[in-house]
């Protein structure tokens, strides 16, 4: 490294650990991911994690690191209870938490959540993208943002705090009905192509007739009984029906600005497709980046780096 690191940036999720050096302009110096996520660290210990995680990227022994997702669940490193909604994103770094057992200062960013009895909800990690994403852009703190992932997350923001938000298991339903459901003879190993007609299809289709949906997941295995159809085509009816479904309760159509998703890699490809099938303007932005200009925000208002300080 030509300049040295201010703080370590990291994004702990349940079986995924990834780690970048931030120089004190908020540049990238170093990234390393890993397996090691909360559940593995569980049993090798998590400052012990950290730190080697770190040592072999040559970090100094001192570095203090701000991280965010499920290191912060109750069964993770500490617990950092959840903040109620409605609630700015400084607020969300105000409340980080400190382990203890350590001589690295460590701050760990709490998740956010909804207590409503019909739509009790909470979201861990994804607050964070949500900084980064409303640091990076103007006129962001307002409007929809759709966040894909194994539970996707669909977030209001008003007048710069988070107002409300939903999540949708999509993709937890793609895996289990795909592998596990009798769908798993017709669908194998076969992946979802987001150009497929088929995929834009079951999206349309879903979107207008959500309440169809448990009766139309069924004609996926007539239609390979009956007409052949291939296994490619039935992942994208699959995938296409479940994101369909997601989007109509989404409130997406009526929102009256462009969506912004925060995606990366096959779930953008996915979104973006299904977006333009409804005819529905976008702002793509992409979820890595967004995650790292979090931890960026974070490590100013906490005095890390440049910027804003935290209040003592």
């Amino acid at each position: 490294m030509t300049a040295s690191p201010a703080f370590a940036a990291v994004d702990w999720g349940t079986s995924s650990f990834r780690l970048w050096l931030i120089s004190q302009d908020g540049m990238v110096l170093a990234e390393h991911r890993s397996g090691d996520g909360m559940t593995t660290a569980r049993e090798k210990g998590f400052a012990a994690t950290l730190d080697a995680h770190l040592s072999a990227l040559g970090a100094p022994a001192e570095l203090p690191a701000v991280a965010c997702g499920m290191v912060g669940a109750r069964q993770g490193w500490i617990e950092a209870n959840y903040l109620d909604v409605p609630a700015s994103l400084e607020e969300i770094v105000s409340k980080a938490v400190s382990p203890r057992g350590t001589d690295r200062r460590v701050f760990i960013l709490p998740g956010l959540a909804q207590r409503l009895p019909e739509r009790a909800d909470v979201i861990r990690g994804e607050e964070t993208q949500l900084m980064g994403a409303a640091a990076s852009r103007q006129n962001a703190t307002a409007g929809l943002y759709c966040m894909p992932g194994t539970h996707s997350k669909w977030v209001r923001m008003e007048n710069g705090k988070v107002a409300g938000f939903s999540t949708f298991m999509t993709g937890e339903l793609f895996a289990l009905i795909a592998r596990r459901s009798i769908l798993a003879h017709s669908i194998g190993e076969a992946e979802a192509d987001p150009e497929a007609s088929a995929f834009a299809e079951a999206v349309l289709a879903t979107y207008h007739e959500p309440q169809r949906l448990t009766g139309s997941l069924f004609s996926i295995r007539g239609s390979q009984l009956l007409f052949g159809d291939t296994l490619e085509r039935a992942a994208a009816r699959l995938s296409g029906m479940l994101i369909g479904a997601e989007l109509a309760g989404s409130g997406c159509k009526s929102c009256g600005a462009p969506v912004r998703l925060i995606a990366s890699g096959r779930l953008a490809s996915l979104y973006r497709s299904a977006f333009a099938a409804l005819s529905i303007d976008i702002e793509e932005i992409d979820a890595d980046q967004a995650v790292r200009d979090g931890l960026v925000q974070a490590a100013r208002f906490l005095g890390l780096v440049g910027g804003k300080e935290r209040n003592s």
